[in-house]
């Protein structure tokens, strides 16, 4: 594991490779912000950090051609796992901050608290979810260490980032913006987003 004396390089992950089933459009590329939201996660990832990658589906990787960055999913499962692991492959030895695309309110207060909160020392670092209380694992730092643990478990068929998160020692913040962490997954939200944003 990286120490605090000599962190691991840390860059930006967007994820966009899920199905978006239940909003019934791409989740990737509704413009909250005057823009696809996968270029507003880009945008803000690059306010702190020099390189910034897209992780999708290798499907499609022609809608995101215009993009130098690209880490299609390389390994036979899917999920938010698939992302993280195809990245972690890609760079065994970098850190990554990993934003899942469906987080219209999500600003740089947020990434600037979690970024000056990273403790290198533990296999990651995020943020409490306000709406169960256990770890966010995808608005998070991940350590190289965390995430060849998640590929241990994943190798053992545990497919989930939260519960390697809680299998192991993380340092766990609670963000006083924590209305950022809104996930929008149905038109619905969709639609209580939009019409936020517009007053």
């Amino acid at each position: 594991m990286t120490t605090q004396d000599n962190p691991a390089t840390l860059k930006g992950l967007v994820l966009c490779g899920g199905h978006s089933t239940r909003m019934q459009e791409d989740k990737s590329n509704i413009a909250y912000h005057g823009m696809p939201q996968w270029q507003y996660l880009v945008s803000l990832l690059q306010s702190f950090l020099p390189e910034v990658y897209i992780s999708c589906r290798p499907e499609q990787v022609p809608g995101f051609s215009a993009y130098p960055n690209l880490v299609p999913d390389n390994v036979p499962f899917g999920g938010p796992s698939a992302g993280l692991l195809s990245a972690h492959a890609l760079q065994p030895a970098t850190a990554w901050l990993v934003l899942a695309c469906d987080l219209p309110l999500l600003s740089k207060q947020s990434l600037e608290l979690l970024i000056r909160s990273r403790n290198t020392t533990t296999a990651a670092t995020t943020f409490v979810s306000p709406v169960n209380q256990l770890p966010e694992p995808l608005i998070a730092i991940w350590e190289p260490a965390g995430l060849a643990m998640l590929q241990e478990n994943v190798t053992a068929g545990k497919n989930c980032p939260r519960k390697t998160m809680l299998s192991t020692t993380i340092t766990l913040l609670e963000n006083p913006y924590a209305t950022e962490q809104f996930n929008a997954n149905t038109p619905e939200e969709k639609a209580e987003v939009l019409s936020n944003l517009r007053l």
